[in-house]
């Protein structure tokens, strides 16, 4: 049996390994487009790999997938977590938990992720072709032509693990085949803000933020991080991804709501109580309570006007309210995105009620499987897409011999 699995990303890789193991006697070909492969896998995390995320449990692990939580839910099942950390750990690669349930390698490099990856490639004896782009595929009355290099090349069984594309043409060959595609939309995108005064506080970050989308029903917590052209952070990005098509249609022109301290306006007037009653004498600028840094602290209390050298006492009513409503509900007009071409994620791909969530393969194509971010799957960040490409890329293998 040949085997063509086309594109060297994380679910390429994945899938070529696990065709493989559970086709010994296949001829099974890794096809990639460029001269480098596993371009997102070394640059993920800063260069570190968030490997997955820890989340032991599979129903709320697909929570974690703006698109795609019920066609993950089962395929979980067969790959999970746990089995991404034993995978690795076996291979030589120890995981470790942060703070935030982020999972990296130990050695806080990408490199010991692409080492495992391409190691079990080459004991697998994977062919790995490098620099060829495919044409196109015709389907046959039995298994496919994949053409290269000018050149009609014929396989049993294919797996296209292509990754996401920016337009909906960059799926044109797959439409051609009759598949179905959802258009794309960028997901995992920081906000631009410009002309904004806010930006001059680039740099800055705060631990436990909330964003809320005016007007929609999109909220999230976490860091939030000011950028010289925006706002960033795991919060902006989830944001981001809940958001991802829903913004497109906005053309990126929405009004976001801040609370730097994740409390709501409640909660942030019974600290201002608190504070006001046993520290009344004390300067206005000298009553950050809510441990966010000093310069945003002044930033706020410039931006509600109200005058830093004055106590909490001599300070009026209204004013202290539009201090306590910017710390919980600070409004930004954001007018654009900014997307980071190696990280890149997108919505979109192929339609999902085509696909076989048990085994990837096409409902229109017998023999034909899909793995990936090529699916109309992502998942918010923080190791979840990778989770997604580990998890479709070993289903796709395991069944594509059968």
């Amino acid at each position: 049996m040949k085997i063509a699995v086309i594109g060297g990303g994380a679910a390429g890789y994945f899938a070529s390994i696990s065709a493989k193991e559970h086709n010994p006697t296949a001829k099974v070909c890794l096809i990639e487009k460029s001269s480098k492969t596993l371009a997102k896998v070394k640059v993920s995390g800063g260069g570190r790999c968030n490997v997955t995320h820890n989340c032991l449990n599979n129903r709320l692990l697909s929570q974690s997938y703006p698109r795609g939580e019920k066609f993950l839910k089962k395929s979980f099942d067969q790959f999970s977590v746990k089995d991404t950390i034993i995978w690795f750990t076996e291979r030589g690669v120890e995981l470790k938990v942060e703070a935030d349930n982020r999972m990296f390698p130990v050695s806080d490099d990408s490199q010991s992720i692409i080492l495992a990856l391409s190691k079990e490639l080459d004991r697998k004896d994977v062919s790995l072709r490098l620099s060829v782009p495919v044409k196109s595929i015709q389907v046959k009355d039995v298994g496919f032509l994949v053409e290269v290099n000018g050149k009609q090349e014929a396989y049993d069984k294919v797996i296209i693990a292509t990754g996401g594309s920016r337009k909906k043409s960059g799926f044109q060959w797959l439409t051609d085949l009759g598949i179905s595609i959802v258009d794309p939309a960028p997901s995992l995108f920081t906000f631009n803000i410009p002309n904004d005064s806010v930006t001059k506080l680039m740099g800055i970050s705060v631990p436990n933020g909330q964003v809320n989308i005016v007007g929609e029903k999109i909220r999230t917590n976490g860091p939030i991080l000011i950028t010289h052209w925006g706002m960033s952070g795991p919060a902006i990005l989830k944001a981001s991804a809940l958001g991802a098509k829903l913004l497109a249609e906005k053309n990126y022109n929405f009004d976001v709501s801040i609370s730097w301290i994740g409390a709501k306006e409640h909660d942030a007037r019974q600290v201002f109580n608190d504070v006001s009653i046993t520290n009344s004498q004390k300067k206005i600028t000298n009553l950050n309570s809510f441990g966010i840094p000093g310069r945003l602290w002044q930033y706020l209390i410039s931006k509600s006007e109200v005058d830093p050298n004055r106590t909490w006492n001599e300070t009026s009513k209204k004013l202290q309210n539009r201090l306590i409503n910017l710390l919980v509900n600070d409004i930004y007009c954001v007018k654009g995105k900014t997307t980071f071409k190696e990280e890149f994620v997108t919505a979109g791909g192929v339609v999902l009620s085509e696909i076989d969530s048990q085994t990837m393969e096409s409902k229109v194509i017998k023999g034909l499987y899909f793995a990936g971010e090529v699916l109309d799957i992502d998942g918010i960040t923080g190791g979840f897409n990778f989770q997604a490409a580990w998890t479709t890329g070993y289903i796709a293998g395991k069944h594509v011999g059968r």
